[in-house]
């Protein structure tokens, strides 16, 4: 079938023990065929929904876990409701063996509901299974993940830490953008999220060149990859990312991780108070925020700090531990004011 991008590049034969070391801080995202395909998760999958619920239930301790369901309808986006008001689904707490039996009853459907357990750390849900079913993570800040679900598909959205998805089950679709292609993915609102990040309001596959003609030029800019099970994907940080899962049962294991100082907030909250604080001030005010900016953090000169002594530049001379904690405490008292 012909469509706009390109395939995701792709690599064979990576060393699963160096993958996080050798990908880390690459600006495209990489296809990585077979890396997982020894995870006993994996070989049980492949033995059918009977053996991998078998190898699930038997390492599951009895945590709660996080379900979304959604009833089966014309748009199968995890969506917002038809005014935005809301979401096209629920979310509850229940127990994993409960998710795979909804599973199992929606895969004899014709048109069956979404069912699956998004974004539980692998420790919490299934202890015991994350030394022989992830990647090292080696010093990084990681988080290893689990999702389980059937047939889904989930808007183009973007997260802050870098991932390596690696599919367990089923196959999945992926549809990339890079982070320039923002203004042409008409973003939802940052009120209400699925699951805490914009999201993009276009339906690929059914994309109304009218309401969002921007969206071509985003399409053109468009990576793709289908990846079986033993697969895995690099999606670099802040690369906006469409997911399908396509079979009636499938698994993923991902890890988030990001190469900065513990200390670091959420660089999100940042945008929060630029439209709160700076998006309604007068142009030539907001001009002026801009060249400060750019001079402290986005392109700072490399003798923006030489006139200041190095004991006493502070926070512009770069954060600690300490005056991180410092400075957020600072905010704080601010913002109750």
């Amino acid at each position: 079938m012909s469509r706009p991008g390109r395939n995701i590049a792709e690599s064979e034969g990576a060393d699963p023990a160096r993958i996080l070391n050798a990908i880390n801080g690459h600006p495209e995202p990489i296809v990585f065929r077979g890396l997982c395909s020894h995870w006993p998760i994996v070989r049980a999958a492949a033995g059918g929904f009977d053996e991998a619920e078998q190898y699930l239930v038997s390492h599951y301790a009895g945590a709660p876990v996080t379900a979304f369901f959604k009833e089966a309808g014309p748009d199968d986006r995890i969506f917002y409701n038809q005014d935005y008001s809301g979401l096209n689904f629920r979310q509850f707490k229940t127990r994993l063996d409960e998710v795979l039996t909804q599973i199992r009853q929606a895969s004899g459907q014709s048109s069956p509901p979404t069912v699956y357990m998004g974004s539980m750390a692998l420790d919490h849900c299934l202890p015991g299974i994350k030394t022989g079913n992830s990647l090292p993570t080696h010093d990084y800040s990681a988080t290893v993940r689990i999702w389980i679900g059937n047939r889904s598909r989930v808007a183009a959205h973007h997260d802050v830490m870098d991932n390596i998805a690696c599919v367990c089950a089923g196959t999945r679709r992926f549809m990339l953008f890079p982070p320039e292609q923002l203004a042409n993915l008409y973003l939802g609102p940052l009120d209400v999220t699925p699951a805490g990040q914009q999201i993009s309001v276009v339906d690929p596959d059914q994309p109304d060149p009218a309401r969002f003609p921007r969206y071509a030029d985003a399409l053109e800019h468009s990576q793709w990859a289908e990846l079986e099970p033993g697969d895995a994907i690099y999606i670099p940080s802040m690369w906006w990312h469409q997911v399908t899962a396509l079979s009636d049962f499938n698994i993923l294991i991902n890890h988030w991780w990001r190469d900065s100082p513990e200390y670091m907030g959420a660089p999100g909250d940042v945008l929060v108070h630029a439209l709160l604080n700076m998006r309604n001030l007068p142009q030539r005010q907001r001009n002026a925020w801009r060249a400060m900016l750019d001079h402290y953090v986005f392109d700072p000169p490399r003798d923006a700090l030489n006139h200041i002594p190095e004991n006493r530049r502070g926070i512009l001379g770069g954060a600690d531990e300490t005056s991180a904690r410092q400075w957020r405490m600072l905010l704080r008292n601010k913002l109750n004011r």
